[in-house]
């Protein structure tokens, strides 16, 4: 009955999907937090967003806002989760500041994403450029090889031949 006792007393896991998950301040429960999101499905994932979204704005809600945003199999708001966690490097509630280190983190990988999506972007600009120029020197090329099947043959020159 004793080892019932002591079992009741020990500090019980957060579960990351229980209605309590947002108001556990700290870096560890926000990690735990981005990684229980890695098994969510895009369903899940919309329906988090809109359970936070109604949450007050507290430090470790706004951290999870900014994860959500920031998550790849929904539709992604880099810019907007930039925003969310420039705002919280800016607090001086102690809460914020235990998050700081996190939100610094999330701040450089998000920019670095933005910054290598832009790249994306002109680099695939650049390749259909290259493309169509590639198709249009194929074209010119094929006219001119169907001009001069058109040519007639030259005429030969007398010598060698008999007459």
């Amino acid at each position: 009955m004793s080892v019932s006792l002591l079992a009741g007393c020990a500090p019980q896991p957060v579960n990351p999907r229980s209605s309590e998950r947002n108001d556990v301040p700290g870096t560890v429960p926000a990690l735990a937090y981005y990684q229980m999101q890695g098994r969510l499905n895009a369903a899940e994932l919309a329906k988090e967003r809109s359970v936070l979204a109604v949450q007050p704005a507290t430090p470790n809600v706004q951290i999870r806002q900014a994860m959500l945003l920031g998550h790849p199999r929904v539709g992604q708001d880099l810019n907007r989760a930039l925003a969310l966690l420039e705002v919280l490097l800016k607090l001086t509630d102690p809460s914020a500041v235990e998050l700081q280190p996190l939100t610094r983190l999330l701040a450089d990988q998000y920019t670095e994403r933005l910054r290598l999506e832009t790249q994306l972007d002109r680099l695939g600009g650049q390749l259909k450029e290259s493309q169509r120029k590639a198709q249009e020197a194929q074209e010119k090329l094929d006219s001119l090889a169907d001009i001069e099947r058109t040519l007639t043959p030259p005429p030969r020159s007398g010598k060698g031949v008999p007459q």
